[in-house]
């Protein structure tokens, strides 16, 4: 058992570190990171929606008895990240002191992020205290499904306006909710199925809102025919990247 712990700290410990894909962008100019960011961001609108329906939502109607409060907690999520977002909208009016402004996607990014990863150390956790090989299977699937992923949500935390520097570090320790969520299922021994119910389709929610209310809009502002080709083939990229880690389920 012992083992089983020593592997899946390590195991989540990688994944963590992923967010750190971030790192290679530092060394671009920032003329060139500016030009080019609609492709992340469109590789981050594929990557979020094929996670919520090829990934999250699937999962949440396997592991729940009733399709019709999981369809109602993803409601739930979209509405309850609009709350937020409104809230987040009056705090950043009102606040003079700020030193350069922060669009409250960048934080909606975080805070959904965390509770992406947070479920994923979970499930980590658990596979490694099932079995060591079942363990290696889902971190190399975490893995896989966080690199387009953290480097999305990297380029979020850019175009939302945070500096180079402070966009990587929140989202290092956005991925350590991983960590807490390996620690919690060590706690647990195994994962409560009604709350890994409850928050599956709620952090999807999360997710779709972002994508559409947030990221799909800034996408529309450019206008040229040839960004907009791209803009299409990187979204399209970010879902099929989530339709092959099916394959690795």
């Amino acid at each position: 058992m012992i083992t089983s712990y020593i592997y899946a700290l390590l195991g989540v410990i990688v994944v963590s570190l992923v967010s750190l894909a971030g790192v290679f962008i530092l060394s671009i100019k920032e003329e060139v990171i500016k030009k080019y960011i609609f492709l992340l961001v469109s590789l981050a609108v594929g990557a979020l929606l094929g996670d919520v329906f090829i990934h999250l939502i699937p999962e949440a109607f396997e592991t729940s008895a009733n399709p019709l409060v999981v369809s109602l907690l993803v409601i739930v999520g979209i509405v309850m990240f609009f709350v937020l977002e409104k809230f987040m909208h009056w705090h950043h009016h009102g606040d003079d002191t700020q030193e350069y402004d922060i669009h409250p996607v960048g934080k909606l990014m975080l805070v959904s992020d965390g509770v992406h990863n947070f479920i994923d150390g979970v499930i980590i956790g658990i596979s490694f205290l099932t079995s060591v090989p079942l363990g290696i299977a889902t971190t190399l699937a975490v893995i896989l499904h966080e690199i387009p992923q953290e480097i999305g949500d990297f380029a979020v935390l850019l175009h939302a306006g945070y500096l180079r520097k402070r966009a990587l570090w929140l989202n290092f320790l956005s991925a350590l909710m991983a960590i807490l969520g390996t620690l919690v299922a060590f706690v647990l021994g195994e994962v409560n199925e009604s709350f890994t119910n409850l928050v599956l389709p709620f952090a999807a929610g999360g997710f779709i809102y972002i994508a559409v209310a947030d990221l799909i809009p800034e996408l529309h502002k450019t206008k040229k025919i040839s960004h907009s080709v791209f803009q299409l083939l990187f979204l399209i990229f970010g879902v099929i990247l989530m339709v092959g880690l099916v394959f690795l389920e």
